[in-house]
């Protein structure tokens, strides 16, 4: 039982960790962006600001930002399968997919729904835009972007590699694993 719910609550820790890496990485852009903007003559398209700084800065931080998402999905197989055993790491596994599979679905909706709230307010409905409607929905939409495309998605990835993981150390917990 100990693994299903570590299994169930990998997802959820996972994902706040791609969501603190996407704001964390969004921060340096804006930070870079409004440093570049106070460039004389950028405003006024005199002068180019400086894009491959920008990319860098993307470059860097997905790479970076992928360390801890990694870990857990690299770890968790690990130590439950070594404390636990086989049973542990079977319903670790199973916990990540149930609890996974009805996270991603939500992200997904979730995040489209937000979008295209922000999109029909923008159109001129309940305010339009500059409306309090229009700001609500552009927080939403702004939580809503790294549900849909960032933590909704990678959840298969975690499933996966959580997968091969197990499979690849299965010698390893039938033989040496705490609990049998």
């Amino acid at each position: 039982i100990g693994g299903l719910f570590v299994g169930a609550m990998l997802p959820y820790v996972f994902s706040s960790t791609t969501m603190r890496a996407v704001g964390r990485a969004a921060e340096s852009i804006v930070g870079e962006v409004r440093k570049q903007w106070k460039i004389p003559g950028v405003q006024e398209g005199k002068v180019k600001p400086n894009y491959a700084k920008v990319v860098d800065i993307c470059t860097k931080a997905a790479l970076g930002e992928l360390l801890k998402p990694a870990v857990i999905a690299i770890v968790a197989p690990i130590v439950i399968g070594l404390l636990i055993g086989p049973k542990g790491t079977v319903s670790l596994l199973l916990g990540t997919q149930i609890s996974s599979f009805s996270m991603a679905i939500m992200m997904a909706n979730a995040g489209a729904s937000w979008d295209n709230a922000k999109k029909y307010i923008e159109e001129g409905h309940h305010g339009g835009k500059g409306s309090d409607q229009h700001k609500a929905a552009v927080v939403g939409d702004t939580l809503g972007d790294p549900f849909k495309d960032t933590s909704g998605p990678s959840l298969d990835g975690l499933i996966k590699l959580m997968t091969m993981i197990s499979l690849a150390i299965a010698p390893v917990v039938v033989r040496y694993a705490l609990l049998k």
